[in-house]
């Protein structure tokens, strides 16, 4: 586990912000997108992730999570990085209409070379650092961070419009990734 993953309360809320090796806007591809989703999902269901925010970019992912299972946060994010990086850089390697393949490829190759801990291909970066949610205002600050990232970015004009985000789920509608927990922070 990389050093950076510092998860020191195992029943607290994390904000966490994690991106591809050297930003590369790997997600613009759904089929991409759509491995993460997958994995949260899957996340959710068995690893006992409990997800309050997220939001895929282009090149980064924002999450605002807590195990409520057996699995510490540093554990089952651990896994999820470790799991869509392998099944990404597969879809990518599989993609016939991947025009990036070579480059995108070559880029993880170099970044696996410099890094102790990854054999051959490295995806994700490890200078993710984990922000406990500790207070009412914190996790509205946090929330608020990761729907208004795809406005900031000018992607959407407003944050429900992005489908890749729970603020849809935030705006009374069903988003893609199920049972995410709304927390009411015009109240809070």
């Amino acid at each position: 586990m990389s050093r950076n993953y510092k998860f020191h309360n195992p029943k607290g809320a994390y904000f966490v912000s994690f991106a591809v090796v050297e930003w590369l806007d790997v997600f613009t591809r759904n089929e991409y997108k759509d491995i993460l989703l997958d994995s949260l999902q899957f996340c959710q269901k068995n690893k006992g992730m409990e997800i309050f925010a997220w939001c895929i970019m282009t090149n980064h992912v924002h999450l605002a999570f807590r195990s409520i299972g057996e699995q510490s946060p540093g554990q089952i994010l651990g896994d999820f990085k470790r799991f869509t990086s392998n099944a990404v850089v597969k879809a990518i390697k599989e993609n016939s209409k991947e025009s990036r393949r070579e480059l995108l490829l070559k880029t993880f190759k170099k970044a696996a070379e410099k890094s102790s801990n990854v054999n051959q291909m490295q995806f994700w970066r490890h200078d993710n650092r984990p922000i406990e949610i500790y207070s009412n205002q914190v996790i509205a600050e946090k929330i608020n961070y990761i729907h208004n990232n795809p406005v900031e970015a000018g992607l959407v004009f407003r944050p429900e419009d992005y489908p890749y985000s729970s603020a849809v789920d935030y705006a009374g509608e069903q988003g893609l990734l199920p049972d995410v927990v709304v927390v009411d922070i015009v109240n809070l």
